[in-house]
């Protein structure tokens, strides 16, 4: 019998310093204390279990866009079309070996011939050489003017929401003006003055209408920003205005314009194409979609090859970019997921 000064030996109450001891006969106390070490095992050489391990560090915007976008199948087809649309209009000598400026007038409207898949134009060139060769004007045209419309409008847009005041409302009155001129209008006026045969007229006229849509979007987004609270901790502690704009505004501000302008630049490709066909945009001899398809369009019913490759061209490459916007979008939108 116990004396009255000591407890009752409970078994399932360990003594100081002891652990609970398995009994050796099999029991339902035995057979929790196998499941619990078997469980600790489990977890401690589970190197997916939660904790503070680098492989646990939660992933950043742009981390997790690209996750997305690796899985999405749209990006990988416009990535791909729009990969092969660089290297041709870098190195059209790969699959063009001819001179898209030679020309045959004895051949003049031809079709298909060995050598020759798409025919020949008016003139007597060869449609499959200037094809693959006109990708170069569009794709320094698109690019070109949306790194500048996307330069120029982020910049004012950006530096107008942050500061507001006297110059976001100089700025919103100046979009206006330029939202006001009709874009076909405007190219008609201001290209036929331009005597120049290169790009830059057309690149810098597209920048100088196309920036107001993406400093909207730019200040809509840092106006958003800059109401979080990591920013308002910042200037809490004493941060300057260039350091809140370059390391906590704009990094969170860009996503949307990069949405926008990815998405632009299909829709400047077809504006340059546009400009030309009415024959402002790009000029002979520079070799062009847009100038091709101006040239083939009389001819339609007799020739109508001259026209449907190139056109073919210039649809596809407009339809990739345009795709390539639509996977970057979803995948730098939560809401969209």
């Amino acid at each position: 019998m116990p004396e009255h000064n000591e407890p009752a030996y409970d078994p399932l109450q360990p003594g100081e310093g002891e652990a609970i001891a398995p009994t050796g006969q099999g029991g339902p106390m035995d057979l929790a204390l196998d499941e619990a070490e078997s469980l600790e095992k489990t977890l401690g050489d589970d190197s997916t279990a939660p904790g503070p391990g680098p492989q646990h560090k939660p992933r950043s915007l742009w981390s997790d866009a690209w996750h997305q976008l690796r899985r999405n199948p749209v990006f990988i087809i416009s990535s791909l079309m729009i990969l092969f649309l660089v290297i041709i209009s870098i190195w059209p000598q790969l699959i063009a070996s001819g001179d898209p400026l030679q020309c045959d007038l004895s051949k003049s409207q031809q079709g298909s011939s060995p050598g020759h898949p798409f025919g020949y134009d008016t003139q007597g060139c060869d449609v499959y050489t200037r094809t693959v060769y006109g990708a170069r004007a569009s794709i320094t045209v698109g690019v070109c003017a949306t790194l500048g419309a996307a330069f120029l409008g982020s910049l004012l847009g950006g530096l107008a929401g942050f500061f507001g005041g006297w110059s976001d409302a100089l700025l919103s009155r100046v979009a206006d003006i330029f939202f006001g001129i009709p874009v076909v209008l405007g190219g008609l006026v201001f290209l036929s003055v331009v005597t120049s045969t290169t790009v830059w007229p057309v690149v810098g006229f597209i920048v100088l209408l196309g920036w107001p849509q993406i400093a909207r979007i730019g200040r809509g987004s840092v106006i958003t920003a800059k109401q979080n609270d990591y920013v308002q901790a910042a200037r809490a502690l004493g941060a300057g205005n260039s350091r809140m704009m370059l390391r906590h505004v704009a990094p969170n501000a860009i996503a949307p314009v990069i949405v926008v302008a990815t998405i632009a630049l299909g829709t400047y490709i077809a504006l340059e194409a546009t400009l030309s066909f009415l024959g402002v945009g790009l000029r002979p001899p520079t070799v062009s979609w847009g100038i091709d398809i101006s040239n083939a369009a009389p001819q339609i019913r007799n020739a109508p090859h001259m026209l449907l490759w190139p056109a073919g061209a210039l649809s596809l490459t407009v339809l990739a970019f345009i795709m390539l916007g639509d996977a970057v979008r979803d995948a730098l939108d939560p809401k969209l997921r």
